[in-house]
């Protein structure tokens, strides 16, 4: 399956199209913190920052500064110009091209990225070198072998098909990280609002800001919004569009206390 040039088309429209409502972002950031190491301040890499959707909530949130990792350059152009904060940085890289020192990081983010990462040994062992012992990865995915069942798969089905083949496996990827030297702490399975109503949920998939469409034929999305249109006349109440999904959190052991 064929890779998505964020900077041919997505860069213009991901960030409206994939804009959580206020207080779903402070949920989210939230549950980071759940699962964070509890000091502070903490030093930052948000991988795959895109626009920067988290990364000015990740440092208000810990206090560090906070490193956006972003290899399309019109991504990272428009979170520069639009998530801007004095914390963050903003650099080219990728999951398995962290440009980080070893040990500088307290946390790792990767928030719908692993599915993009071809080489996960490759960014198992990255995330492994530039973490502080004790500092934690967060991984907020689809597992297709505990995939929730999200609203736009009745609409467009051949989109679970797709997901199923691109998002990795959780115990083969356990696995794989594991051997990098990370060891599992838990897999929560978070409840999301992504829209305010089901007409707010279709003007943003209108947007077509998933790197998903761009695997769809044009007929099936033809298809599919027909179907969400109808659905959208049909409702007579709206109400808040929501989906599932799960955070994977890894830890880098912290170094055992020397005996004397």
């Amino acid at each position: 399956m064929r890779e998505v040039n964020y900077d041919e088309r997505q860069h213009r429209v991901y960030a409206r199209a994939r804009a959580l409502p206020p207080e779903m972002l402070t949920e989210w950031v939230h549950v980071f913190a759940r699962h964070a190491p509890g000091r502070r301040p903490l030093t930052v890499v948000d991988v795959g920052s895109g626009t920067g959707r988290f990364t000015p909530a990740l440092a208000d949130e810990f206090g560090g500064p906070v490193t956006g990792v972003e290899p399309y350059d019109r991504m990272r152009e428009a979170a520069e110009l639009h998530a801007a904060h004095p914390g963050v940085t903003y650099v080219p890289g990728s999951a398995t091209e962290i440009p980080v020192p070893d040990q500088s990081c307290d946390l790792a983010l990767l928030f719908l990225v692993l599915h993009h990462v071809r080489d996960h040994a490759a960014a198992a062992a990255e995330l492994a070198r530039v973490l502080k012992p004790g500092g934690r990865v967060l991984i907020r995915s689809l597992f297709p072998d505990r995939m929730p069942e999200l609203p736009w798969y009745s609409y467009f089905p051949g989109i679970r098909l797709i997901d199923e083949q691109i998002f990795p496996r959780l115990d083969p990827l356990l696995e794989t990280f594991t051997a990098a030297g990370l060891r599992l702490v838990t897999v929560e399975r978070v409840q999301e609002r992504i829209a305010d109503s089901l007409a707010d949920y279709e003007n943003r998939l209108k947007l077509r800001g998933s790197s998903t469409f761009e695997r769809l034929t044009e007929e099936e999305i033809a298809v599919g919004f027909e179907a969400l249109d109808a659905a959208v006349r049909a409702e007579r109440r709206p109400r808040p569009v929501e989906e599932e999904s799960d955070l994977l959190v890894l830890e880098l052991p912290a170094e055992p206390t020397a005996t004397i």
